[in-house]
């Protein structure tokens, strides 16, 4: 045997071994694949009901959509038209619960940083409508605070002169600091007074207010445990601050928001059927494209070849080929047979039971591929296996055999040596 022989050999073998270990790892993969998307499913089914019975319910529909798939594969529509309704019917069933309640769960994964991101947003829009609110009316208590202080003001300076409209005729239009003007100039000192604390008060919250807005300002995603609590520190401060203020001047606080622990703030994104008004195709691609994988791989276990041809199915296999008459390549550069019975063989009535099993048998194994109803052609597995048969006729053709008789002519020869190589 020359080297290119052995080479041949060696890639012929490499070849085989690899598209073999890929085939042996279809099964667990498809097991990974529907654990994996069983896991997804799972996970978003127990939102809504019971552990146990969300996991009763995954296997059922993983083992439906493998099962269906395989056996969707086997299945042909002119040959049993409702089991082939039946079947694609439970896969579609099973894809539809599967894709729904495992994109919740690719939802949260994908989305919980922007979710993050739009409750932060929300967070600081309540935070700056409440903290316009409380400015407004900082500005109203103020304002309503300086017309009085104005207009004790006022009502003193006319006390003093005698020309207030409450006091009596016989001191009217006389200046001086008597007992009328001290009572009303005692209401003016107050009403200072008053004003001076409000605005040293106000004072006081716009600060608080200025370090609240800085630290808002400042937040952003990933969400900090420690930065979050300052905030709602802050927030405290300032809606105590305030709401002292407008309780001792009477007024009507505003509605502030509600901050939540830290805890339940930053948790995950619980699912709900809400998140199908927020569709998003990212997750809802992912989850089904782990199902369509699953379906593949499924279905093509049904046409891959579990193992390699025994020695007998190997010899039966050589013989029921060399039975058909017509052979070709095929524009592919592939050997080609049609599997349809001959004119002749028609007319004389041949058996061809024993080569259509074997096209059967091949099909189902992965050797053949079909081309359409009459043809069939050679996969690649099914070249060497005919190669090494050939190659192991030749030797058998070409070995002495001492036990024979003496050829005495060759034509008798060559017609011994043809009856070895076809089995006649």
């Amino acid at each position: 045997m020359n080297s290119h022989s052995l080479l041949g050999n060696m890639l012929n073998s490499i070849q085989r071994g690899f598209v073999g270990i890929m085939r042996a790892w279809t099964i667990p993969i498809v097991l990974l694949l529907s654990f994996a998307s069983g896991y997804t499913t799972f996970f978003g089914m127990k939102q809504f009901i019971t552990d146990w019975i969300a996991l009763i319910i995954t296997i059922a529909v993983q083992s439906i959509i493998v099962i269906a798939s395989y056996e969707l594969a086997g299945s042909r529509w002119k040959a049993n038209r409702v089991r082939f309704l039946f079947l694609l019917l439970s896969l579609l069933v099973a894809v539809s619960v599967s894709v729904s309640f495992s994109y919740f769960k690719f939802y949260q994964i994908s989305e919980t940083e922007s979710i993050q991101g739009e409750q932060i947003t929300n967070l600081k829009k309540d935070i700056g409508t409440y903290l316009v609110s409380i400015l407004d009316m900082k500005s109203g208590i103020l304002s309503t605070q300086k017309e009085k202080t104005k207009a004790a003001g006022a009502e003193a300076r006319s006390a003093y002169l005698g020309q207030h409209p409450t006091q009596v005729n016989k001191f009217r239009n006389q200046v001086g600091d008597g007992p009328f003007y001290r009572q009303f100039n005692k209401v003016y000192k107050e009403e200072q007074q008053q004003l001076e604390k409000l605005e040293n008060s106000f004072s006081g919250l716009s600060q608080e207010i200025r370090t609240l807005r800085t630290s808002v300002n400042q937040l952003e995603t990933p969400l900090q445990p420690a930065a979050y609590q300052k905030i709602v520190s802050e927030f405290q401060a300032v809606q105590s601050s305030f709401d002292r203020i407008a309780s001792d001047y009477g007024a009507n606080v505003p509605l502030a928001p509600t901050m939540l622990p830290y805890s339940r703030f930053s948790q995950s994104v619980k699912p709900s059927f809400s998140m199908w008004d927020k569709f998003a195709w990212f997750p809802f691609f992912c989850a089904l494209m782990v199902d369509f994988f699953t379906i593949i791989l499924s279905y093509r276990l049904e046409y891959t070849a579990p193992a390699p041809l025994s020695r007998d199915e190997e010899d039966m296999v050589y013989r029921c080929l060399r039975q058909f008459p017509d052979i070709r390549v095929n524009h592919r550069d592939e050997l080609e047979l049609v599997i349809s019975k001959s004119q002749l063989e028609r007319s004389r009535r041949v058996s061809d039971w024993s080569r259509i099993f074997a096209t059967a048998f091949l099909l189902k194994r992965g050797y053949l591929r079909k081309v359409d109803d009459n043809k069939v052609e050679f996969s690649s597995d099914l070249y060497p296996l005919v190669a090494s048969r050939l190659g192991r006729a030749e030797r058998e053709m070409t070995k002495p055999n001492v036990d024979a008789p003496a050829v005495n002519t060759p034509e008798q020869g060559r017609l011994e040596r043809k009856a070895m190589v076809y089995g006649k």
